[in-house]
Protein backbone atom coordinates (compact mmCIF):
# COMPACT_ATOMS: atom_id res chain seq x y z
CA UNK A 1 0.00 0.00 0.00
CA UNK A 2 1.37 3.31 -0.99
CA UNK A 3 0.54 6.17 0.71
CA UNK A 4 1.39 9.77 0.47
CA UNK A 5 3.40 11.91 3.36
CA UNK A 6 0.18 13.45 4.71
CA UNK A 7 -1.65 10.43 5.12
CA UNK A 8 1.50 8.48 6.98
CA UNK A 9 1.18 11.67 8.92
CA UNK A 10 -2.61 10.98 9.93
CA UNK A 11 -1.92 7.16 10.37
CA UNK A 12 1.13 7.82 13.08
CA UNK A 13 -1.33 10.58 14.46
CA UNK A 14 -4.29 7.79 15.20
CA UNK A 15 -0.71 5.64 16.43
CA UNK A 16 0.37 8.19 18.83
CA UNK A 17 -2.73 8.46 20.17
CA UNK A 18 -3.41 4.73 20.95
CA UNK A 19 0.21 5.21 22.32
CA UNK A 20 -0.79 7.95 25.07
CA UNK A 21 -4.15 6.33 26.02
CA UNK A 22 -2.39 2.98 26.94
CA UNK A 23 0.60 5.15 28.40
CA UNK A 24 -1.34 6.94 30.83
CA UNK A 25 -3.22 3.66 31.67
CA UNK A 26 -6.95 5.22 30.45
CA UNK A 27 -7.09 1.88 28.18
CA UNK A 28 -5.76 -1.52 27.18
CA UNK A 29 -5.33 -1.81 23.28
CA UNK A 30 -6.08 -5.35 22.18
CA UNK A 31 -6.63 -4.95 18.31
CA UNK A 32 -7.32 -1.78 15.74
CA UNK A 33 -7.05 -1.35 11.99
CA UNK A 34 -6.52 2.08 10.83
CA UNK A 35 -7.29 2.63 7.41
CA UNK A 36 -7.64 5.60 4.80
CA UNK A 37 -10.59 6.78 6.21
CA UNK A 38 -11.65 5.31 9.20
CA UNK A 39 -10.51 2.86 11.66
CA UNK A 40 -11.37 -0.20 14.10
CA UNK A 41 -10.55 -1.03 17.93
CA UNK A 42 -10.52 -3.06 20.51
CA UNK A 43 -9.88 -1.90 23.67
CA UNK A 44 -10.84 -1.97 27.31
CA UNK A 45 -10.89 1.03 30.00
CA UNK A 46 -8.65 0.74 32.48
CA UNK A 47 -9.54 1.64 36.09
CA UNK A 48 -12.29 4.31 37.18
CA UNK A 49 -12.12 5.83 33.22
CA UNK A 50 -14.77 6.20 31.62
CA UNK A 51 -15.53 4.35 27.78
CA UNK A 52 -17.39 7.96 25.92
CA UNK A 53 -14.91 10.35 27.55
CA UNK A 54 -11.82 8.58 26.62
CA UNK A 55 -13.73 8.05 23.36
CA UNK A 56 -14.25 11.65 23.10
CA UNK A 57 -10.57 12.97 24.15
CA UNK A 58 -9.04 10.44 21.54
CA UNK A 59 -11.41 11.52 18.67
CA UNK A 60 -10.84 14.88 19.00
CA UNK A 61 -7.09 15.23 19.69
CA UNK A 62 -6.88 12.99 16.58
CA UNK A 63 -9.09 14.86 14.18
CA UNK A 64 -7.62 18.06 15.43
CA UNK A 65 -4.34 16.78 14.42
CA UNK A 66 -4.95 15.30 11.67
CA UNK A 67 -7.52 18.51 10.17
CA UNK A 68 -4.20 20.86 11.27
CA UNK A 69 -2.19 18.66 8.90
CA UNK A 70 -4.68 18.64 6.32
CA UNK A 71 -4.75 22.85 6.75
CA UNK A 72 -0.53 22.88 6.43
CA UNK A 73 -1.11 20.70 3.62
CA UNK A 74 -3.15 22.41 1.86
CA UNK A 75 -5.54 19.44 0.94
CA UNK A 76 -8.81 20.41 -0.56
CA UNK A 77 -10.20 17.76 1.94
CA UNK A 78 -10.42 20.49 4.61
CA UNK A 79 -13.28 22.51 2.73
CA UNK A 80 -15.36 18.86 2.95
CA UNK A 81 -15.26 18.81 6.30
CA UNK A 82 -16.21 22.49 7.13
CA UNK A 83 -19.55 22.48 8.58
CA UNK A 84 -22.08 25.06 9.72
CA UNK A 85 -22.81 23.98 14.11
CA UNK A 86 -22.81 25.66 16.53
CA UNK A 87 -20.20 23.85 18.51
CA UNK A 88 -17.57 23.12 15.70
CA UNK A 89 -16.19 24.72 13.02
CA UNK A 90 -15.17 21.59 11.48
CA UNK A 91 -16.54 17.63 11.92
CA UNK A 92 -13.79 15.41 11.08
CA UNK A 93 -15.11 12.09 12.92
CA UNK A 94 -18.86 10.63 12.32
CA UNK A 95 -20.99 11.84 15.60
CA UNK A 96 -21.95 8.29 16.63
CA UNK A 97 -19.63 5.71 16.42
CA UNK A 98 -20.77 2.38 16.31
CA UNK A 99 -19.05 0.65 19.34
CA UNK A 100 -19.96 -2.65 20.91
CA UNK A 101 -19.36 -4.28 24.17
CA UNK A 102 -17.79 -8.02 23.45
CA UNK A 103 -19.81 -9.67 25.95
CA UNK A 104 -18.30 -13.05 24.98
CA UNK A 105 -14.73 -14.45 23.74
CA UNK A 106 -16.53 -15.84 20.67
CA UNK A 107 -17.74 -12.33 19.83
CA UNK A 108 -14.76 -10.65 20.91
CA UNK A 109 -12.65 -13.10 18.07
CA UNK A 110 -15.54 -13.10 15.51
CA UNK A 111 -14.75 -8.81 15.77
CA UNK A 112 -11.24 -9.36 15.97
CA UNK A 113 -10.98 -11.55 12.60
CA UNK A 114 -13.67 -9.33 10.87
CA UNK A 115 -11.52 -6.25 11.67
CA UNK A 116 -8.23 -7.75 10.30
CA UNK A 117 -10.02 -8.26 7.50
CA UNK A 118 -11.35 -4.85 6.63
CA UNK A 119 -7.63 -4.25 4.43
CA UNK A 120 -7.94 -7.25 2.45
CA UNK A 121 -12.34 -6.32 1.58
CA UNK A 122 -10.89 -3.19 0.58
CA UNK A 123 -7.85 -4.61 -1.76
CA UNK A 124 -4.73 -3.14 0.02
CA UNK A 125 -3.69 -6.47 0.85
CA UNK A 126 -4.21 -9.89 0.50
CA UNK A 127 -3.89 -11.56 3.83
CA UNK A 128 -4.31 -9.50 7.12
CA UNK A 129 -1.12 -9.50 8.23
CA UNK A 130 0.23 -8.08 5.45
CA UNK A 131 -1.41 -4.98 6.04
CA UNK A 132 0.84 -2.74 8.22
CA UNK A 133 -1.06 -0.43 10.52
CA UNK A 134 -3.21 -3.25 11.73
CA UNK A 135 -2.77 -5.54 14.87
CA UNK A 136 -2.77 -8.42 12.47
CA UNK A 137 0.76 -9.62 12.54
CA UNK A 138 0.49 -9.44 16.43
CA UNK A 139 -2.44 -12.52 16.48
CA UNK A 140 -0.78 -13.77 13.30
CA UNK A 141 2.39 -14.15 13.37
CA UNK A 142 3.02 -13.35 16.92
CA UNK A 143 5.14 -10.10 16.09
CA UNK A 144 4.65 -7.40 18.40
CA UNK A 145 5.50 -4.20 16.24
CA UNK A 146 2.86 -2.00 18.27
CA UNK A 147 4.37 -1.60 21.42
CA UNK A 148 1.14 -0.59 23.16
CA UNK A 149 -0.85 -3.70 22.33
CA UNK A 150 -2.14 -6.21 24.54
CA UNK A 151 -2.94 -9.12 23.52
CA UNK A 152 -7.13 -10.02 24.22
CA UNK A 153 -6.11 -12.75 26.88
CA UNK A 154 -4.00 -10.84 28.85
Amino acid sequence: MLLSDASTKTLLFQVSSLRFLTREERASINAFVIMNNHFHMIWQMIGVWDREKVQRDFLKYTGQSILAQLKFTGSAYVEKLHVQAADREYQFWERNSRGVSLTTERFLVQKLNCIHNKPVKAGLCTHPEDYKYSSARFYVCNEKNWDFLVHYKG
